[in-house]
This record gives C-alpha cells, structure tokens and sequence, in this order.
C-alpha cells in the first residue's frame, strides 16, 4: 500500500500534521486553561511544542533522516515560511479581496501543507 516513497512519506508527513496540530491545541489549551498562561504565551508554547514534535516525527520516521542542528533550523525556516504564506493568504482574501474568513482558511490549509511538504522532502530532509 505504501510501498512507493513519495506516497509513504504524503501519507506520514500528514499523520505527524494531524498529531502537531492536536499537541499545539491540547499544549495551549492546557496551560491556559489549568496554569494561567496568557493566551498568546500559550499559544506560543503550543507552537513550539507542535514544531518539535513534528520535526523529530518527521525526520526520524517520514523522511528517515537523523536528527541535526542544520536540518532543525531548515525546518523551523519551512514552518515559519509555512506560517507567513497562511497569514499572507489570510490578509489577501480577506482585507485585500474581501472574502470571508473561512475561503481564505481553506485556502491556506490546501496551499501550506503541500508547499511546507515540497521544501521538507527538498530541502530540509534532502538527502
């Protein structure tokens, strides 16, 4: 089923995404909720749990890369890369176009994943 590479690591690159998503919510809701964190402090933390989580899934299981400085600083780039094109997107459909919210959300959860996949299988994981 998942004996062609590229399918392989589609298929695991949106697991650990799936997984990194929860963490941030369950990471920022927690500290918010149960230690009194400000919201954006949680947030933060949530993130950054998320892209730790994500990165070491990734490399050691979707791209079957060893963990290394330079490959965390080339993913932590694609993630914040990654987290301007959503926002960027966000502004243009909605200040710029005047769509509503929720066009320029699907749009950016199509276009970020396979944008942050491409540069992670080129670049940050590249062999």
């Amino acid at each position: 089923m998942l004996s062609d590479p590229l399918h392989r690591q589609g298929v695991l690159f949106a697991l650990f995404g799936v997984i990194a998503t929860a963490i941030h919510a369950g990471t920022a809701l927690l500290l918010h909720q149960k230690l009194g964190l400000s919201p954006l402090a949680s947030n933060l933390c949530g993130y950054l749990a998320a892209v730790c989580v994500s990165y070491f899934g990734n490399a050691r299981i979707t791209f079957k890369k060893d963990v290394t400085i330079s490959s965390f600083v080339r993913f932590a780039v694609v993630s914040l890369a990654g987290l301007a094109m959503s926002q960027s997107i966000t502004w243009v459909f909605t200040q710029a176009l005047g769509q509503p919210f929720w066009l320029a959300l699907a749009v950016a959860i199509g276009v970020v994943p396979v944008f942050t996949f491409i540069m992670s299988r080129a670049w940050t994981f590249r062999s």
